[in-house]
C-alpha cells in the first residue's frame, strides 16, 4: 500500500480527502468541520483480518526545561516515510493539555516544518474529548458525596424506596477520588470540601462530610488513563464500573458501579472513545487520542488508536512522554500489556544542548536566552553528558528492542559535535545513531532517519516486559527503581506501607505499575542530572486506577496539578480582531 497524499502542502487538505486515501470510508469519519474528524470503531471490525504494519515508538533522553522535540521528531519522521519514501504511514499521537498549553511549554503541534495541522485546533479544544473525560470526572465525584449525604439523612428502607438498593456505608476518611481541571491551578491542589458550620438549623449534625480533598488536572484523571487503555466501548464499560473511589467501613472497595454512576460516565466517554483525524503539515494521517501526562500518568496515546492505524498503515510512528524512563517504560510495562501489541523498533530523540546540560551546563529555563555553553562547540562538556544517553539506550535494550538514536539537529549544533554522538551511541549498542533536520526542511531533512528506522524493524525482536503480573506490589516497584532508574533501592514511607497492605489485601497485587515521578532526571530528585547511582527512591505514597489497571506511586514531591509560572504562555495569546486568526499560540 502507498499513501497518494505524500505532496508537500503549506494548506490543509480536506480531512476526508485524507481519511479515503488511508482506507477509511465515508460511513467510517465523523467530520468536524472539514480539517478534523473522529473515526468510527467499526473500522477495527472491518478489517479484523488484515495483518498490522509495523510499530516504532518514539522516546528520548532526559530533556531539558525547553523539551527536546520529540513529538516534531515523530512528525519529521512521519513526514519522511510518507513524503520522501513512499510509505502508507501514520502517526498516533496524545491531545495536549491545556494546562501546559497556556503554561510554559505551550501548544504541542511540533515545530517548523514538521507539525501537525490545524495547530490551534489541536493545541485547544479540538473535538471536546478533554472536556468530557472533565465532566465524568467531575460526575462521579458529585455523585460520591451525593451518595454520603443522603445515606447520613436517610433510612435503610427510605434509601431502598428510592432505588438504592444497599447502604455503601462509606468511610469518608478513605475517599481517593478527587476533582479535575484542565487548567494548572497550584491553589487547588490541596481543598476542603463541605462547609464546616456545624450544626443545621435543626439542630442536626452537618450532613456534608467536610474533609481534605484535591483537584488533579485532567490528564491525571483515572478516566482518563481508562479511556487511553480500553479496547471497546465494552471494555470501557467495565473499566468504569471498576474504577475504586473510596472503601466502605468493613474496608471493602467502593466504585463507581457501586454508586450507580458508571453508566452515565460511560455515556459522556462515549463519543470521546472514538479518536480523532487530523493530518501532518505534509498531508500523512496523524491520530489524536488521550492525553495521559508521563511524569503523573501513564504518558501514552490510546490503544484504539495505534489498532485502527496499525491495521490502516505499513507502518506507524506512535510517541511515548518525556524519556525512556518513564514514558517509554510505561509504553512497555503498561501500554502493551493491557493491548498485547508488540512494538518493532525505538527512536531515541538526542540534543546536543541537553547532553551537555546533562554533563554538566548551565541551567537551562525557558524564555530566557541559553547560555553560550549551547550555542558554541564544546567536545569535553558534550562528552561528560553522553552518559545520560547510554542509559536510555540500556533502558531501550533491557526490553529487547533495537532503537535507533535521532539527532535532533539544531542550527548551532556543530558536525564534531554530532559525530561524536553517534559514536558513543554505536559504542553502546545502538542499531543506528543519525541526525536529523526536520525542524527546517520538513520531510526531506529527515530521510536518513526514515530508512533506518525502516531497516530497524527487520532486526531481530526479542520485546519482553520487566515483570510478571502476579509479583508482588513492593517487588514490581523496586524491579522499576533498580532496573530502570539503577536506584540502590527504594524506601516506603509509613502511609505507603499501609497502602501496600491495603492493595494487596484487596487483591490488587496484579496491577501494573506506574511511577509518578519528576521527567528532569533519570531518578527521583530533578538535581540529579547525568546518570546518577548511589541513590534510593523514595515512595511517598500510592494511589490505585483500579479501573485503569495500575497503582501509581508518587516519588518525592510529585504533584498532580502542576502549577503555573511567572510568565506563562497565556500572557502572549491573543486574537487577531482583523483576521480572527490566534496568535502566540505555538
Amino acid at each position: 500500500m502507498t499513501n497518494s497524499l505524500g505532496t508537500v502542502s503549506e494548506s490543509l487538505l480536506p480531512i476526508r480527502d485524507i481519511a479515503q486515501a488511508w482506507g477509511v470510508s465515508d460511513d467510517e469519519l465523523l467530520p468536524y468541520g472539514t480539517d478534523k474528524a473522529k473515526l468510527s470503531l467499526a473500522i477495527l471490525e472491518r478489517l479484523k483480518d488484515r495483518p498490522l504494519g509495523r510499530y516504532v515508538v518514539v522516546t528520548a533522553i532526559t530533556p531539558t526545561p525547553l523539551g527536546e522535540g520529540k513529538t516534531t521528531t515523530a512528525l519529521g519522521l512521519t513526514q519522511a516515510l510518507g513524503s520522501v519514501l513512499k510509505k502508507n504511514v501514520a502517526a498516533t499521537l496524545r491531545q495536549p493539555s491545556m494546562g501546559p498549553t497556556f503554561n510554559i511549554k505551550g501548544g504541542a503541534a511540533g515545530g517548523g516544518k514538521a507539525r501537525i495541522v490545524p495547530s490551534s485546533a489541536l493545541n485547544l479544544h479540538l473535538t471536546g474529548d478533554m472536556h468530557a473525560i472533565t465532566a465524568a470526572h467531575n460526575l462521579a465525584a458529585a455523585a460520591l458525596d451525593t451518595r454520603l449525604y443522603h445515606e447520613s439523612r436517610q433510612s435503610d428502607a427510605a434509601l431502598k424506596k428510592r432505588g438504592l438498593a444497599r447502604r455503601l456505608d462509606i468511610d469518608p476518611e478513605t475517599i481517593t477520588w478527587p476533582r479535575v481541571l484542565d487548567i494548572t491551578d497550584r491553589a487547588l491542589r490541596d481543598i476542603q470540601v463541605g462547609r464546616d458550620d456545624g450544626l443545621l438549623r435543626d439542630g442536626s449534625p452537618n450532613p456534608y462530610f467536610p474533609r481534605n480533598s484535591r483537584f488533579d488536572i485532567t490528564p491525571a484523571s483515572e478516566l482518563m488513563a481508562i479511556l487511553a487503555l480500553a479496547t471497546s466501548l465494552a471494555d470501557l464499560r467495565q473499566r468504569v464500573g471498576r474504577a475504586v473511589v473510596a472503601l466502605d467501613r468493613q474496608g471493602h472497595a467502593v466504585t463507581l458501579e457501586d454508586l450507580g454512576v458508571a453508566g452515565a460516565v460511560t455515556v459522556l466517554l462515549r463519543d470521546a472513545l472514538q479518536p480523532n483525524l487530523l493530518q501532518t503539515r505534509e498531508g500523512q494521517p496523524v491520530v489524536i487520542h488521550a492525553g495521559p501526562f508521563a511524569n503523573i500518568a501513564h504518558g501514552n496515546s490510546s490503544i484504539l488508536a495505534d489498532q485502527i492505524a496499525l491495521r490502516l498503515s505499513d507502518i506507524v510512528i506512535t510517541e511515548a512522554g518525556f524519556a525512556a524512563d518513564i514514558g517509554f517504560e510505561k509504553f512497555c510495562n503498561i501500554k502493551c500489556r493491557a493491548s498485547g501489541l508488540k512494538p518493532d523498533a525505538v527512536v531515541l530523540v538526542a540534543t546536543v544542548r541537553a547532553l551537555k546540560m546533562h554533563g554538566g551546563g548551565p541551567a537551562v529555563s525557558p524564555g530566557a536566552p541559553l547560555d553560550p555553553a549551547y550555542t558554541q562547540e564544546n567536545l569535553e562538556l558534550l562528552s561528560a553528558g553522553l552518559p545520560n544517553l547510554g542509559r536510555h539506550i540500556d533502558i531501550v535494550r533491557q526490553f529487547g528492542l533495537p532503537v535507533v538514536v535521532a539527532v535532533n539537529r539544531f542550527g548551532e549544533d556543530t558536525d564534531a559535535e554530532v559525530a561524536l554522538i553517534q559514536r558513543y551511541a554505536s559504542e553502546k549498542g545502538a542499531f543506528a545513531a543519525v541526525p536529523s533536520d526536520h525542524f527546517a526542511r520538513g520531510g526531506e531533512g529527515a530521510a536518513e532517519l526514515a530508512q533506518a528506522v525502516l531497516d530497524a524493524t527487520e532486526a531481530p525482536n526479542a520485546f519482553e516486559l520487566l515483570y510478571p503480573d502476579d509479583a508482588p506490589i513492593a517487588e514490581k516497584i523496586e524491579t522499576i527503581a533498580r532496573k530502570i532508574y539503577q536506584a540502590d533501592g527504594v524506601e516506603f514511607s509509613e502511609l505507603a506501607q499501609q497502602q501496600l497492605q491495603r492493595y494487596e489485601a484487596l487483591g490488587l497485587r496484579h496491577l501494573s505499575i506506574c511511577m509518578a515521578k519528576t521527567h528532569l532526571s533519570i531518578s527521583h530528585d530533578p538535581a540529579l542530572k547525568g546518570a546518577p547511582t548511589g541513590f534510593t527512591v523514595p515512595i511517598r505514597e500510592i494511589r490505585a486506577s483500579v479501573g485503569a489497571g495500575f497503582l501509581y506511586p508518587l516519588l518525592g514531591e510529585m504533584s498532580t496539578m502542576p502549577g503555573l509560572a511567572t510568565h506563562p504562555a497565556f500572557m502572549d495569546i491573543d486574537i487577531d480582531l482583523e483576521t480572527g486568526e490566534i496568535v502566540g499560540l505555538s
